[in-house]
């Protein structure tokens, strides 16, 4: 199982977690109070439970050659999306960091 440390403006907001059986799981931090990290995914829930790879996160990820590149360079699966989040998580678009979970 990979888990994800996943900050809102440099505040822990929660952890994204792949599961064994695929599916995905995200929980807020007790007690984060920040924004949402996403605003499908309110804070005003605490667990968000996701059959494929969550669309919020998916959408931070390279497409076309900037996604070869990473894929090739990394050497990445191409289906390993939770891997190419790690990879690029110290520079994505917006106001999020992900990091591998400690």
């Amino acid at each position: 199982m990979k888990s994800a440390d996943i900050f809102q403006k440099n505040e822990l907001a929660g952890l994204l977690e792949e599961r064994d059986d695929g599916s995905y799981r995200f929980s807020y931090k007790v007690g984060y109070r920040g924004e949402p990290v996403s605003l499908t995914m309110p804070t005003s829930q605490s667990v968000w439970e996701f059959p494929r790879f969550p669309s919020p996160f998916e959408g931070l990820l390279p497409e076309g050659v900037q996604l070869d590149a990473l894929l090739r360079i990394r050497k990445l699966d191409k289906h390993d999306l939770f891997g190419q989040l790690l990879a690029v998580g110290q520079d994505v678009v917006g106001s999020l960091r992900i990091e591998l979970a400690k």
